[in-house]
């Protein structure tokens, strides 16, 4: 009985020594399902809470959703001037993230204050410039555009929020925001199960044709969906027409911030959400399809 009891040992410690290379780099199977694991939980945990807080601002009202946008903008900003320093330029971060906040309170305020956002930006902008030698057009620019691109675009959610004090004014932002989540699903599902045909090869080489296209048809649905429900009377052709335009602009804005990442060799915009990365990699495509959704639904008539 003891020798078997010794061969037996001998035999696991032969394996462990066998597999001792695997472990040491965390090649295991059992390894690999538990980093899978955690992975899973972690960024499912971390995307609840985003979905949750997001859900409950918007039917708590047009202030609290403002709010959130507002923090949400100044987060995505600070992400977007980080890459920026990290190419090499150096924008004025102060002004850049003063006015992303200003744009969500002006759309709650004005819609038409944005534009004097704008033209005050322009002009803090072309002071600064002037002001410090060693500022570059570049710098000045970027400054602009960080706050136009993160804060100006997100306004359009409040914008969206604020056409109905109402659950019709919730139903309808979270339907502009949920067509795009629905959207990333169903490009992810389809590109992964049928996808042969890259999109954008040398940007992000794991977008197809055929999930664009899955994409496309998950934001319609939801868009389909709104029109069901009588929301702000949207008609059928108005709520499919946003549906593409919506997931077009969406992958145009994943495209975009991919784009960025790889001009300064970063894989994430920041680690603000675990599992997710930076707040700017979950807001890319909501801020172009917000956007969109905007324009669709102002001279649809909707706004």
């Amino acid at each position: 009985m003891p020798k078997t009891l010794d061969s037996a040992s001998e035999s696991l410690e032969r394996r462990r020594k066998a597999h001792e290379g695997e472990r040491v780099v965390g090649g295991l199977k059992s390894q690999k399902a538990r980093n899978w694991t955690e992975k899973l939980l972690t960024r499912t945990t971390s995307g609840l809470v985003y979905a949750l807080c997001i859900f409950a601002c918007l039917f708590l009202g047009k202030i609290p959703t403002t709010v959130l946008v507002a923090a949400m903008a100044w987060l995505c900003g600070s992400e977007f001037f980080r890459m920026s320093r990290l190419a090499g330029r150096m924008p004025n971060e102060f002004v850049g993230l003063f006015a992303t906040v200003l744009y969500p309170l002006a759309a709650l305020a004005r819609p038409e204050a944005e534009t004097g956002i704008t033209l005050l930006l322009m002009l803090a902008c072309g002071t600064w410039y002037v002001l410090t030698p060693r500022a570059s057009i570049s710098d000045a620019s970027i400054t602009l555009f960080g706050a136009v691109y993160t804060g100006l675009l997100f306004s359009s959610v409040v914008t969206i929020r604020s056409c109905d004090p109402g659950y019709d004014g919730a139903l309808l932002t979270l339907g502009v925001m949920g067509s795009v989540w629905v959207n990333d699903a169903f490009a992810y599902l389809v590109g992964s199960k049928l996808g042969k045909h890259k999109l954008a090869p040398r940007i992000s080489p794991n977008k197809s044709w055929e999930g664009l296209v899955g994409g496309l048809f998950g934001s319609c649905i939801v868009w389909t969906i709104v029109w069901a429900l009588g929301v702000r009377g949207i008609e059928l052709p108005l709520a499919l027409l946003a549906g593409l335009l919506c997931g077009c602009a969406g992958v145009i804005g994943d495209l975009f911030e991919s784009r960025l990442k790889r001009s300064v060799g970063v894989k994430d915009s920041g680690n603000f959400m675990p599992g997710h990365g930076g707040l700017l990699d979950r807001s890319d495509s909501m801020l172009f399809a917000c956007m969109t959704a905007y324009f669709v639904l102002h001279y649809g008539g909707i706004l």
